[in-house]
């Protein structure tokens, strides 16, 4: 059985499972398979890697050992974890990772709001509201090619103008390859 389907088969096997609304700490969409509370958000699926979120929440570890040898279960699977002050993407209670995330421009149409059960609990939501969740789905924790955009959206020390100017650059907006056509901009 595929990744796809052990996660869908956990899901309906562990029933009403206790997730991430039902805590009082915030959660990051984005998250780390290895910690502890950690929690399958979705499916990595697609051409584009897009997020196809799950209908309830799975705990990683029940999922982790069906992800065959030498893949990054993140490069599968989008995992929710606890916010935590040690993150490098953490300035105080906010999470900087949602802020440059949000610069971005929507991707095509405005489009409904994806279902997710993290919604209650989540930091992006509690920090941008819809926006974040309009821009999630396509949010990688392990990127399946390299592009200039996504190298400054997840490099912490990239500020949100150095990441405006990059996008103003792009003459057809926001491209792989950068504002010249080259990688890295």
């Amino acid at each position: 059985m595929d990744t796809v389907g052990v996660a869908r088969a956990a899901a309906e096997e562990s029933g009403p499972a206790a997730g991430p609304g039902e805590s009082s700490v915030t959660w990051c969409p984005s998250g780390r398979p290895d910690r502890p509370e950690s929690q399958v958000l979705g499916v990595r699926s697609g051409r584009d890697g897009a997020v196809v979120y799950l209908e309830r929440p799975i705990p990683a570890a029940e999922v982790l050992g069906a992800v065959p040898e030498g893949i990054e279960p993140t490069r599968v699977l989008r995992f929710a974890s606890h916010c935590v002050s040690a993150c490098v993407h953490r300035r105080g209670g906010d999470c900087t990772l949602v802020e440059r995330v949000g610069v971005l421009p929507e991707a095509g149409e405005a489009r409904s709001v994806p279902r997710c059960h993290l919604r209650g609990r989540c930091q992006w939501w509690r920090q941008i509201g819809v926006s974040a969740c309009h821009r999630c789905p396509a949010v990688a924790t392990a990127v399946l090619r390299e592009d200039a955009l996504t190298t400054l959206v997840a490099d912490p020390s990239t500020t949100l103008e150095q990441l405006g100017e990059w996008i103003a650059q792009s003459p057809d907006g926001p491209s792989p390859e950068g504002p010249s056509g080259t990688a890295g901009g």
